[in-house]
């Protein structure tokens, strides 16, 4: 089952199912990336992040899964981080890194418990993709996000062309809502499970 994980989860048939694979997952969810992908996306998108977001930012890890984005937010110095995930398994490994200020059991793509403005920063990392969260999920990041803060995230290319990202991302502009600051060039994440699979890291300023 190891190497098959992330497409077992993918091909989950709704949220339910979704957070259940999840749950199951979550002991071994650190070590099987490692081990079985060596996934690198909160590496790279750190990286990006950091070129904007100042070290005293108030940040929402959207999708913080077991903490990985967050683990790599703290390596670079932030510290004031809110972690969300719909599993509550995964929660509970996120929670024993001891590095989030709160953690918060939400839905990607339904209304967020958090008041509009919230936060300095939104970011999330490997969580808008294929049976995961919708590209309608974007609406709530900015909504929570300040005027003048930033929404960092990461797209497989082929997601963002043919799941209506590139509409939603465009209706955002349009909209004022929020202005691109940077996408990045390809990145592979995944290089020893799934050489093929790239990200690229867009950045948004919220107006």
């Amino acid at each position: 089952m190891r190497q098959n994980r992330v497409q077992w989860v993918y091909s989950s048939r709704n949220i339910r199912e979704l957070e259940e694979r999840y749950d199951e997952w979550a002991e071994d969810y650190d070590r099987n990336l490692e081990e079985d992908f060596a996934w690198r996306g909160p590496q790279v998108a750190a990286e990006v992040f950091a070129r904007y977001v100042p070290k005293e930012a108030k940040v929402l890890d959207a999708g913080a899964g077991t903490g990985l984005m967050g683990e790599a937010l703290v390596k670079l110095g932030y510290e004031r981080l809110t972690g969300m995930d719909l599993s509550r398994g995964m929660l509970k490994q996120a929670a024993r890194r001891n590095i989030y200020e709160e953690l918060h059991r939400m839905v990607m793509g339904e209304p967020l418990d958090f008041e509009t403005g919230s936060f300095d920063a939104v970011v999330s990392v490997g969580v808008l993709t294929l049976g995961h969260a919708p590209a309608s999920s974007l609406d709530e990041m900015v909504r929570v996000t300040r005027p003048g803060g930033y929404v960092v995230f990461t797209l497989r290319p082929d997601v963002y062309e043919s799941h209506g990202f590139r509409e939603k991302q465009a209706e955002l502009v349009e909209a004022g809502k929020w202005e691109l600051v940077e996408v990045s060039e390809k990145e592979q994440v995944l290089p020893r499970g799934e050489p093929d699979a790239y990200h690229r890291t867009w950045v948004y300023r919220v107006r």
